[in-house]
């Protein structure tokens, strides 16, 4: 276990990064204060799925997928089957009703093929290689028992590796990100289109269809984040910028954004025109609560209030490079990685703002002078007005990776394990959790040695 330097090693690197927040080196509310590094890749590590509370899987351009014990870091398989980057990674949940009682994760590969594997001995269970292109995203259904892969055309297979049923080649561009949706419907991003499709059954399960039902066509470029924020909302973010608010039963706009920066003006007339560049304002991410959806758009972070429909807090520069990943965890916190190889952790907090006391008009009615109207009297005495104002506070910087920080996941009290270009696997620790762990583990050691001593004696 290496113990982590709070702070060290980020240093200002140009004019243009004066406006990322910084923070001291004592980081207080900062837990992950020890790190151990997992070294089982050749190249950038892409892809973290986590198996249990236990376990995640990794896996990325080198064709290799890692199982690891997030406690310990122990790697506990390294899994080979693929001739080429893996472009998608799954996990497959246990299920009461399925014959095969282990957990199971997919991978999907340039190399064209699927694999499942069990995560409880290593093994491969099925492949499957008859797709015409690269398959780009898998989502399972646990609720039916199926699994779906998108890339040029949408597949529906069960656990066994069956194909149920598939779409018709949808449009020239490929399925880069699925969700699934109320009544058996799953949204597909296609391109700049989201298509509604809908899965049938028979009531023995032997017979499946799917068919698009709609296409909603009111994204002005590709379609690169899709997050489920309820059953009846979900959101997608487009490279250019746009986030827009869906219905999830009728698949009507409740909600459209992409002027960020303007959305906060104190004058909503006046439209503030982004200078930057379009991967400035891709949307890489999207992840909510119960309230908000928090975009990564460019290198900033923006929280929108669902209910307000308007961007409530905002770090226009939440990193030196754009933001990969973002998740929300509890306590109204968050953690974003980036291209710059750094993660760090922020803090959406509100505070009562006190707006300007009404007084009456006029310079003489201010010194007491003249006669006031009982209304001017009555503003006098009014008490000022509280507003709440929220901010997005930074919280905790992990500086670690050498290269571009790609995913992580979230495991709470176990910490955090982040992937990155430097083809590395960083387990983030909770310092003081650590600590009390191994005086523990010391002191039962130290008590079983003292039994052993006792019991000759007692003899």
């Amino acid at each position: 276990m290496l113990r982590w330097l709070i702070g060290a090693g980020r240093e200002p690197q140009g004019l243009a990064e004066k406006s990322v927040q910084t923070i001291g080196e004592e980081q207080a509310q900062n837990p992950y204060t020890e790190l151990l590094v997992l070294k089982g890749h050749h190249d950038i590590v892409r892809f973290l799925v986590a198996i249990d509370d236990y376990r995640f899987a990794s896996a990325g351009d080198d064709g290799i997928v890692c199982l690891w014990n997030v406690q310990t870091g122990e790697k506990l398989f390294e899994l080979h089957a693929h001739t080429q980057k893996i472009t998608a990674l799954a996990a497959f949940p246990l299920s009461d009703t399925c014959e095969e009682k282990c957990h199971m994760i997919l991978t999907a590969s340039a190399d064209r093929t699927v694999v499942v594997w069990d995560c409880d001995n290593g093994r491969q269970i099925h492949r499957v290689s008859c797709f015409h292109s690269t398959v780009k995203c898998l989502t399972v259904l646990q609720r039916m028992e199926v699994w779906l892969s998108g890339g040029s055309d949408l597949c529906v297979w069960n656990r066994k590796l069956d194909l149920l049923c598939k779409t018709s080649h949808l449009t020239d561009a490929d399925i880069s990100a699925m969700i699934e949706l109320p009544k058996n419907c799953v949204a597909a991003a296609v391109g700049k289109e989201l298509v509604i499709l809908k899965l049938k059954a028979s009531r023995d399960g032997t017979e499946w269809d799917v068919s698009e039902i709609k296409r909603l066509l009111d994204h002005q470029d590709n379609i690169v984040s899709l997050v489920s924020v309820s059953d009846l909302i979900f959101a997608s973010g487009s490279h250019a910028g746009e986030m827009i608010v869906w219905n999830s039963l009728d698949w009507t706009m409740r909600a459209y954004e992409c002027n960020w920066d303007a959305s906060l003006h104190v004058n909503p007339q006046q439209e503030i025109k982004l200078s930057q560049s379009q991967n400035e304002m891709s949307i890489q991410d999207l992840t909510c609560d119960d309230e908000c959806v928090f975009a990564a758009v460019g290198k900033g972070i923006y929280v929108y209030n669902l209910q307000m429909k308007r961007v409530i807090a905002f770090q226009k520069t939440a990193h030196d490079s754009t933001v990969l990943h973002i998740t929300y965890v509890p306590n109204r916190k968050l953690i974003s990685c980036s291209e710059d190889g750094s993660v760090r952790m922020w803090e959406l907090r509100e505070r009562q703002h006190l707006t300007a006391e009404p007084v009456p008009s006029g310079f003489f009615n201010i010194w007491g002078f003249g006669r006031t109207s009982k209304q001017a009297n009555h503003t006098a005495k009014k008490a000022p007005e509280c507003a709440t104002v929220f901010s997005l506070d930074l919280t905790g910087d992990l500086i670690g990776h050498s290269a571009a920080v790609q995913m992580f996941l979230y495991f709470g009290e176990h910490g955090l394990a982040t992937c990155s270009a430097d083809h590395l696997i960083i387990l983030w620790k909770d310092g003081e959790r650590e600590s009390r762990l191994r005086s523990l583990i010391l002191f039962h050691k130290l008590e079983q040695i003292e039994d052993l001593h006792l019991r000759p004696e007692m003899k």
